[in-house]
């Protein structure tokens, strides 16, 4: 294959990835020495043996966290969580050291924090427009790879229309190899149908494409075995991708289990640090809202208990995290307090809401005590809307997939709440809506996606023709 201005990264991918890796425990170094300036403080030996220690972690840590790795198909926020994620445990090792060596009383305490909340946002700085420019040189054809995609099923078409929607990638699909369609059809959706599987490694050999994905059903394993096989005589890349597709996905991450692969099809998004941001935004919202209604509390109380018999607060069983059972704090809104093994959903015109919870429901002003939930670790501000016990037990057996939604924590608010799915739901048909939507919020969550769903409530969440 001739090499042209279009490869000229690809040529010096490696140098360029050794670069960044010198760049980032410099970086680290400049970033220290310029705060000591900044703060008058000597640059003088703890300082220097500090930032060799730090460098090496730098050095390694990163480095095991794949930083240096092509992000070509990965998104900003998958760099820069990784990063962000590294740069933790960097500070947590230094920290660890400083205790156990008592070394941190040389150094300023000030430095030390501002370093450590300066120096990820300049790394990840300098990363943006790196990855900018080469998404523009690669939407505008420079910086490319040519692929071809083993099979032409289902699977392949959507790993082909991914690669076709995404130019920032810098990929460009050949043709496909399949045994049932070559010889058939010119074409699918476009691309070239080039041959079957047997003449895929001749066409690798003649350098007509740089990667191959194989993209075929679990029941293909022997002609994967013998064409990977053939295909480790050529230069190209080879990549498979797991059929998982015939599984319901709500979040799919690769591990490995002591060294073995494992694809997990159904695992809730909330691990490690994600986990503790989530709960740290719910804790600072949650103390901030109940700071700022707690005089509605003392109002709303008074207008419960002056229009009708019963108490101010409603407790109720529900599913939280991992099906596990939960009181649901509200402001009592019926003239009953049902709590069993049926509970029937309000409807529109319903007798058992008193005046006062008509109001109440309607501007979902009943769930403000549900913030207490989340302070206590049982609720989230936003996830999908806890169901009583009885609901459950009802729609697990009817709806494929409803138990997922339970593993992440309840929400006050969520994104089947913001897309019109809150409410009464009389049919199957609009409680699997809302199932959907809570399964695609768990799939996509992010702190990101939390925030706008939080925004959008607050303009048009808190009613709707379904809030009564």
């Amino acid at each position: 294959m001739q090499v042209n201005s279009e490869g000229l990264f690809r040529q010096h991918k490696s140098s360029i990835m050794t670069l960044q890796r010198l760049l980032d425990p410099l970086l680290s170094i400049l970033i220290l020495r310029l705060l000591t300036d900044y703060f008058h403080v000597l640059f003088f030996t703890p300082y220097i043996l500090l930032c060799s220690f730090i460098a090496l972690l730098i050095f390694v840590i990163f480095f095991r966290f794949n930083l240096y790795r092509s992000w070509r198909g990965a998104t900003l926020f998958a760099e820069i969580r990784a990063l962000v994620g590294a740069w933790l445990l960097v500070m947590s090792f230094l920290l660890l050291f400083g205790y156990a060596t008592k070394t941190s009383i040389y150094f300023s305490r000030s430095i030390l924090l501002l370093y450590a909340i300066t120096t990820p946002v300049v790394l990840i700085a300098v990363r943006i427009p790196f990855r900018f420019f080469l998404r523009y040189l690669r939407i505008h054809g420079r910086n490319s790879i040519s692929v071809v995609i083993v099979g032409a099923g289902d699977l392949g078409k959507k790993l082909a229309n991914r690669i076709k929607n995404a130019p920032w990638m810098g990929m460009h699909v050949v043709g496909f190899f399949d045994d049932s369609q070559a010889g058939k059809i010119d074409k699918i959706e476009g691309i070239p149908i080039l041959g079957t599987l047997e003449t895929v490694p001749d066409f690798c050999r003649q350098k007509k494409a740089d990667s191959v994905y194989l993209a075929l059903p679990f029941r293909a394993e022997k002609k994967m075995r013998a064409l990977v096989s053939a295909l480790e005589n050529t230069t190209c890349s080879i990549y498979i991708i797991p059929d998982i597709f015939i599984f319901s996905l709500i979040q799919t991450r690769i591990d490995d289990l002591d060294g073995l692969p494992i694809f997990s099809i159904s695992e809730s998004p909330l691990w490690g640090i994600d986990g503790w941001s989530k709960r740290l935004a719910d804790l600072i919202l949650s103390t901030l809202i109940l700071l700022i209604t707690s005089p509605l509390f003392l109002i709303i109380a008074l207008l419960i208990k002056s229009t009708s018999k019963g108490p101010v607060f409603f407790q109720q069983k529900r599913y939280g995290l991992n099906g596990e059972e939960i009181l649901v704090y509200k402001f009592r809104t019926m003239s009953v307090c049902e709590n069993g093994t049926h509970v029937t959903q309000a409807k529109k015109m319903d007798p058992r809401i008193t005046s006062t919870g008509s109001v109440l429901r309607r501007s979902s002003l009943d769930e403000l005590p549900q913030f207490f939930n989340v302070l206590k670790g049982d609720m989230s501000v936003v996830g999908p809307r806890p169901h009583a016990v009885a609901h459950n037990e009802y729609y697990r057996n009817l709806i494929k997939g409803y138990m997922l939604r339970h593993k992440v924590k309840p929400g006050i608010t969520g994104w089947a709440q913001i897309n019109g799915w809150r409410g009464e739901t009389e049919t199957l048909d609009k409680m699997k809506k809302r199932v959907e939507c809570d399964l695609e919020y768990i799939g996509k969550w992010s702190l990101w996606l939390d925030f706008k769903i939080i925004i959008i409530t607050l303009f048009k969440g808190f009613s709707g023709k379904n809030a009564y």
